[in-house]
């Protein structure tokens, strides 16, 4: 585990030397999670995680999902429901020859659909006619193709993934990237540890653009650059987590998980930042009762804001989130409330996700 924490961090910031002018944010709608649970802890999952959505937290805890197969999916709004995020998955036990493996596909969604296309609002004969108004989505899509497996006496899981995404804006602008992930995580007794590294190699997304000449000529006439093809580096992140559960009694359980979320592509509005790099930390608990009733707290996204427009003084603003969870039998509803940053001062949104596991030697089958 050492040595992969290791080799893990020097390729990191070996990268973040390399393309130190990277912009930021790119890919960002891929930092928001996945699963109500992990919303309601306040994303603190890296170290503990275990079922399909740890192909998104922790590649390498995907190996202990116990399910012979699940679907696991999630839904949230925000802005009044302009904008939608969806996540959907599905994942299969691949045991072979006594050793525990595990793969799964996961699609993640996050669009604006609707969107009013006022190019060709004029006429040619320069009237508004509001019959020419077109509409289109802004979506971005990622898809991962997950493998994990167990190692040394089942307390030792590595897992990958690959990631392809795909970015649009109507018919105007498409961009194709190409990411690998990696995760591990170590478990014994009542604590875990865990390491999650995105875009560990670079991901590169390749934008296209397609205006036509009478779009081109509108941009130009209203001071709008025409955008050329272009490429977006996203940078690797890395993220270390570290958790300890225990069973009170026989009906109670405690769950607690803290996460150092390490960004590279410079510096961010985080607890922890320097020119080179970034740490934003997440703490997050569960309380369970008889594995069936679950609440949830977590908090995340420590950040200094002004407190007056003239700037005199400013303080640490920190995001709270807040979830429940019920357990019956083989599926899972979990809630989260939440929003996109207490900062920003967004409405907060309600977040549901599902899972189903399928367990066929149960079954009989």
């Amino acid at each position: 585990m050492k040595n992969t924490i290791l080799f893990c961090f020097i390729l990191v910031f070996s990268s973040a030397d390399i393309f130190g002018q990277t912009p930021k944010y790119v890919n960002e709608f891929l930092n928001i999670g996945v699963g109500a649970r992990s919303h309601g802890m306040g994303g603190a999952m890296v170290a503990h995680v275990s079922d399909n959505t740890a192909a998104y937290w922790n590649a390498g805890g995907l190996a202990f999902n116990q399910a012979d197969f699940q679907i696991a999916a999630m839904h949230a709004e925000w802005f009044g429901g302009i904008v939608n995020y969806d996540y959907l998955s599905v994942g299969k036990s691949l045991n072979s020859n006594g050793t525990r493996s595990y793969g799964s596909f996961s699609l993640i969604r996050l669009g604006v659909d609707q969107i009013q296309n006022t190019l060709r609002l004029y006429a040619p004969d320069g009237t508004i006619d509001y019959n020419r108004i077109e509409r289109f989505s802004v979506s971005d899509y990622a898809g991962l193709l997950s493998y994990a497996k167990v190692l040394r006496d089942e307390r030792f899981g590595v897992g990958g993934n690959v990631k392809i995404i795909h970015r649009s804006a109507g018919q105007f602008a498409n961009a194709w990237g190409f990411g690998l992930d990696f995760g591990a995580t170590f478990r014994s007794d009542n604590w875990s540890f865990g390491i999650m590294a995105r875009d560990i190699t670079t991901t590169y997304n390749s934008w296209s653009f397609s205006f036509s000449e009478e779009e081109k000529a509108i941009l130009q006439q209203t001071n709008n650059q025409v955008p050329e093809s272009s490429t977006e580096i996203a940078l690797p992140q890395i993220i270390l987590g570290v958790s300890w559960y225990r069973d009170i009694n026989e009906n109670f359980s405690i769950l607690l998980a803290t996460d150092f979320h390490f960004t590279t592509d410079g510096q961010r509005n985080t607890l922890v930042n320097n020119s080179s790099f970034s740490m934003d930390p997440r703490i997050g608990f569960e309380a369970g009762y008889k594995d069936i009733v679950f609440l949830r707290g977590g908090v995340y996204n420590f950040q200094k804001v002004l407190e007056d427009i003239n700037g005199d003084s400013d303080v640490w603003k920190v995001q709270p989130n807040a979830g429940i969870g019920l357990k019956i039998g083989s599926v899972r509803i979990d809630y989260a409330l939440g929003n996109l940053g207490q900062v920003s001062e967004v409405e907060v949104s309600h977040l549901f996700s599902l899972a189903l596991d399928i367990n066929l030697r149960n079954s009989g089958t």
